[in-house]
């Protein structure tokens, strides 16, 4: 959620987009840059890199989350705050949700991770507290789930380059690809498939797969905004494969706390 939401959450990581020529831009200017990555860069130093695209300082992300279908027409959409505080060893995230454009809140959610362990999540709403079962459960009914919010596959260890896949590129930009497994099992998810600019380390797709290796949920940016001198992600897309509708998370503002 890189909502991502950041950056989500993605929250505000730097994912490239399709067909939007901003996105590409950035990268492309980002590229000419001192490269980050080497070759003889392993796994984890992609994985490295690609955390480095995330705030260090805490931060608060405003936005929508819209659910579409394949018409573009809306079925659910709600607005977001959300507070990030985040390091190597752990993450608080505080989100609340409200209904669109008003003051009544929906839900509050709290997730907390630390080290590479899976994130306490806890949901309250309607005057009641509840731990949510899986990293994988829906945020209001949309496409995103809350490891969309955290991206804390970026932090899991058991990572390995799909050679078969050497040289893909995403949107014009040559990629690293790799793949990254839970460190404890999660139902119904097998590994989160990255794409990593070869030169930048700018993450610019990510994969939820299921058994076989079969991609379930795929999340990219379509579009980047400057946020007190920093360039960020300020819309990304959230598809479940097969579904006929997508989830496109917005961030409208971001300030450091």
């Amino acid at each position: 959620m890189r909502i991502l939401l950041a950056y989500v959450c993605a929250v505000a990581v730097t994912v490239a987009a399709a067909q939007d020529s901003t996105v590409v831009d950035e990268v492309a200017r980002a590229a000419k840059a001192p490269p980050k990555l080497t070759l003889e860069a392993s796994a984890a130093d992609v994985l490295a890199a690609c955390r480095e695209m995330l705030p260090r300082r805490p931060i608060e992300l405003t936005g929508a989350l819209i659910l579409r279908n394949r018409k573009g027409i809306v079925q659910k959409e709600c607005d977001y705050r959300l507070v990030m505080r985040r390091s190597q060893e752990a993450t608080l995230l505080s989100v609340r949700l409200f209904a669109r454009h008003e003051t009544n809140e929906l839900a509050s959610v709290t997730i907390a991770r630390r080290g590479a362990a899976r994130p306490t999540i806890q949901l309250m709403s309607g005057g009641t507290t509840q731990t949510v079962g899986s990293p994988l459960d829906r945020v209001m009914d949309t496409d995103v789930t809350w490891l969309d919010l955290t991206f804390d596959f970026l932090w899991w260890t058991d990572a390995a380059y799909e050679v078969e896949r050497e040289g893909e590129t995403v949107h014009g930009q040559t990629c690293m690809v790799i793949l990254v497994r839970p460190p404890e099992k999660i139902e119904g998810l097998e590994a989160v498939r990255l794409w990593a600019d070869k030169k930048t380390g700018c993450l610019m797709q990510a994969e939820q797969l299921g058994a076989g290796l079969k991609p379930l949920r795929r999340l990219w940016g379509t579009r980047v905004k400057k946020f007190d001198n920093r360039w960020m992600v300020s819309v990304l897309e959230v598809e479940t494969l097969g579904s006929r509708h997508r989830t496109k998370i917005t961030v409208e503002d971001l300030k450091e706390l």
